[in-house]
């Protein structure tokens, strides 16, 4: 123990982490009680076991091409070998508390695309809705079978320094990661396969299964064994990676847009036994790309006509096209009341306080304390555009205050919240880091379930309060604990992997030939290719980027 932590508490102080809350060790460095059993089996390790294993983590996530592009480099996405540990009570409330945000959005996203009662009522200004660049009217009206517009969700959660969970920020386009969580998982559960069985770590393999019965719940009225397909952009989009896992595991065809057509309609998969029309699209396409005859007129990554088949009610996109707008920064600051008034519940976990800069006295307060204030695009993502005002110089001040008062609209404002740390093995042996944690939760119109444990996220370099692997972090595995015992055998290797991230079967899908259906599509200009490509890798390196994908390689995902 004492060569893995050493310095440990001292580089919490050099880095200005002291008043941070540390997840592992309490104020007197005694061990919390759910890290108990993690800290004793790392203290029967050295440093250099601790990363010879950490090393065997990154060979493997290399060989399955989980990997990252930083600063031109394409890397391994750095899992670390020692995970987060959440108790049973805790995440009883947390669960409880993303399953409430969830059902607020769903609330009112239907509210804002129908009859739009909360801006009638006053609880949400009709200005910020109108100037949001993510709320679409060409997607009023439009509503799947079941009711439901986040079939999928990932609500970034922290914990400030008094241990309290907060909500950072809500992600309900096509919010990526999940696959970190399931491949972390199947890596961990063979690298400390006792501690899985004693300490009664929750599964993560329900996931496919939980999506795939979303997908088939939002299905459109009348279709019993619905088709369901995966949009992707292509093999040049850095969340490619994600794609084909989710794919895989849920049995369903991953497709591109140009093996889509639309016809009467209707949408149709090209197959090799004729047209497959298809019911449900879980599309991870950002909503611009998604139809060229209503948005982005030059995308080669949709398919045209996508948007009238679904408002027709022959198809389901999920997630909902326009849900960007509950994505919004301004939104979320006006969550707490949203929830109060579709819900007439208190809101469970708190946001961080935030300012709003379009209005006047906040403004004025804010311009007077950049220094100290961290500053938001309210579009963006990945932490684009953010900036630290404790760390910025003061020509970058000067250039954010001359922005701010040109577009006080686009910006919010929020205090510098030390983010709890984690011990994470870097360079320098066992140290402390900052982390938050993104919940990933399903809907399928019954209830919302959320995934016991979500992406830890942890930022690898010192002090560093950004957590995105774009900018230098990393992940942890995250273990809810406390449950039943798992029923695999504690020596069966291969079966706590098969308990801790069972997959679905894959499902195979039977074209009736005779139901062919002419194919007359435009997608099938040769140049499409060309051009299709060119489109992927300039969204990799735009400021146009998924809400909450990833810039990574082509191979792999990096959550933002």
């Amino acid at each position: 123990m004492a060569d893995l932590f050493d310095g440990y508490a001292a580089t919490a102080a050099r880095s200005g982490s002291a008043v941070a809350f540390d997840e592992m060790f309490a104020p007197d460095s005694t061990v919390r009680l759910p890290y108990r059993q993690i800290h004793a089996a790392l203290a029967r390790l050295t440093t250099d076991e601790l990363r010879g294993r950490t090393e065997a983590l990154a060979s493997s996530y290399l060989a399955q091409g989980v990997t990252f592009d930083f600063a031109g480099e394409e890397r391994p996405f750095p899992l670390d070998a020692v995970p987060r540990v959440i108790e049973r009570a805790e995440w009883s409330h947390l669960e409880a508390g993303v399953a409430q945000r969830v059902r607020a959005l769903e609330a009112f996203l239907a509210d804002i695309y129908g009859p739009q009662r909360c801006i009638a009522d006053g609880v949400i200004p009709a200005r910020l809705i109108s100037s949001s660049v993510h709320f679409h009217r060409a997607a009023a009206g439009i509503e799947s079978a079941n009711g439901v517009r986040i079939q999928v969700s990932g609500i970034d959660l922290i914990r400030d320094e008094h241990g309290t969970w907060r909500v950072l920020e809500d992600n309900v386009r096509v919010p990526s990661g999940v696959s970190y969580v399931i491949s972390n998982r199947r890596v961990m559960a063979q690298t400390l396969p006792e501690l899985f069985v004693a300490m009664r770590v929750r599964p993560v393999g329900d996931y496919p299964t939980r999506l795939l019965d979303a997908l088939r719940a939002s299905a459109p009225a009348g279709v019993d064994d619905p088709t369901i397909v995966v949009l992707t952009p292509g093999v040049y989009n850095s969340a490619y990676f994600e794609h084909t896992l989710l794919a895989r595991l849920m049995g369903v065809e991953l497709v591109e847009g140009r093996d889509l057509f639309c016809a009467g309609g209707r949408v149709f998969m090209r197959t090799t036994a004729g047209p497959q029309r298809v019911d449900v699209i879980y599309r991870r396409v950002d909503d611009e790309f998604l139809d060229p005859l209503t948005f982005r007129a030059d995308s080669m990554l949709g398919t045209p006509g996508l948007m009238l088949a679904a408002r027709l009610g022959t198809v389901t996109i999920a997630n909902a096209v326009g849900n960007g707008v509950a994505d919004d920064k301004l939104v979320y600051t006006y969550l707490p009341d949203l929830v109060r008034y579709f819900l007439h519940e208190e809101p469970i976990i708190p946001n961080v306080d935030t300012w709003r800069l379009e209005e006047p006295d906040s403004l004025a307060e804010v311009l007077d304390r950049l220094d100290e204030l961290v500053v938001k695009p309210v579009d963006g993502s990945g932490g684009k555009g953010l900036v630290v005002g404790p760390a910025a110089s003061r020509t970058e001040l000067d250039e954010l205050r001359t922005v701010l008062q040109r577009d006080p609209r686009g910006w919010i404002a929020q205090p510098v919240v030390q983010l709890s740390t984690i011990p994470t093995l870097v360079e320098d042996g066992m140290r402390p880091r900052h982390a938050d944690l993104r919940p990933f939760a399903v809907n399928d119109g019954r209830e919302v379930w959320v995934l016991p444990g979500g992406l830890t996220r942890v930022a690898l370099p010192e002090g560093q309060l950004v957590v995105n692997s774009s900018q230098g972090g990393g992940s942890k595995d995250t273990w809810v604990v406390g449950q039943q015992p798992m029923v695999a055998d504690s020596h069966d290797v291969a079966g706590l992997v098969a308990e801790q991230a069972t997959v679905t079967q894959s499902i195979p899908i039977i074209t009736d030939a005779a139901a062919h259906v002419p194919d007359h599509n435009p997608n099938d200009d040769p140049r499409r290719e060309q051009q299709q490509q060119q489109q992927q890798q300039a969204r990799a390196h735009h400021v146009h980027q998924p809400s909450n994908g990833a810039r990574t390689s082509s191979r792999g995902v990096e959550p933002c």
